[in-house]
C-alpha cells in the first residue's frame, strides 16, 4: 500500500468482502461530457421544442420554456448527485456498485492504448456528425409530437444514431482514461 494509505487516498483499498475499492469512480467524465451534450441539444431545440409544445397542450411559449429550463437543472442536479455518490461509495462511504466495470486481461499500458484510440476515433465520428445529429433531433421534435411518419428521415435518424454511439464510446473511454491516472496517481 502507499504511503497514503491510512489517509483514504489509496486508489486501492481492501473492502470488507475481500475486493478493491477503486477511487476515484469511473463516470465523472462521462458525466460531465453527456451533461453538456445535452445541454447543447436542449439550447438548440428550445424554439422548435416551445412552439411545438405550446401550440400541442396548448399552453404559453413562457411555461414551455420554464419547463425546459428547469428540466436542465434537474438533470444537472440528479447528474452531480449521482457522481457524488458513486466517489464516496469509491471511497466507503455508503454502498455503490459498479456494474458496469469493465474487466480487462490487459496490462495497464495496452488499454490506455485501446482507450485512447477508441476516444480518438470516436471524437473523429462524434465531431464529423455533430451537426447532422443535432439537426435531426431538433427536426423530430414536430414529427414526434404531430405524428407523421412521411416526415421521418431514415438516413438522418441513422446519422444520428452514428453520431450518439461515437460519442458515447468516446466519452467512455477518454473517463477511463482520466480516471485510470487519476488512480495510477494517486496510488504513487
Amino acid at each position: 500500500m502507499s504511503a497514503h494509505a491510512g489517509h483514504g487516498l489509496d486508489a486501492r483499498q481492501p473492502t470488507a468482502t475481500g475486493g478493491e475499492r477503486r477511487f476515484p469512480a469511473y463516470g465523472p467524465v462521462d458525466a460531465v461530457l453527456g451533461y453538456v451534450l445535452f445541454y447543447v441539444v436542449v439550447t438548440r431545440a428550445t424554439p422548435t421544442a416551445t412552439a411545438v409544445l405550446a401550440d400541442v397542450l396548448d399552453v404559453s411559449r413562457s411555461l414551455v420554456g420554464l419547463g425546459l429550463a428547469l428540466f436542465l437543472w434537474f438533470v444537472l442536479l440528479m447528474t452531480a448527485i449521482e457522481q457524488v455518490r458513486r466517489q464516496l461509495g469509491a471511497l466507503g462511504v455508503g454502498v455503490y456498485s459498479n456494474p458496469g466495470r469493465w474487466k480487462w486481461a490487459l496490462p495497464a499500458e495496452p488499454r490506455a492504448l485501446v482507450f485512447l484510440v477508441v476516444a480518438l476515433l470516436g471524437g473523429v465520428v462524434a465531431a464529423w456528425t455533430f451537426e447532422s445529429a443535432v439537426e435531426t433531433a431538433v427536426a423530430l421534435i414536430p414529427v414526434v409530437a404531430r405524428p407523421d411518419v412521411a416526415a421521418f428521415d431514415v438516413d438522418a435518424a441513422l446519422v444520428m444514431a452514428v453520431f450518439f454511439v461515437a460519442f458515447g464510446l468516446a466519452s467512455a473511454a477518454l473517463d477511463r482514461l482520466v480516471v485510470d491516472g487519476a488512480r495510477t496517481m494517486l496510488a504513487e
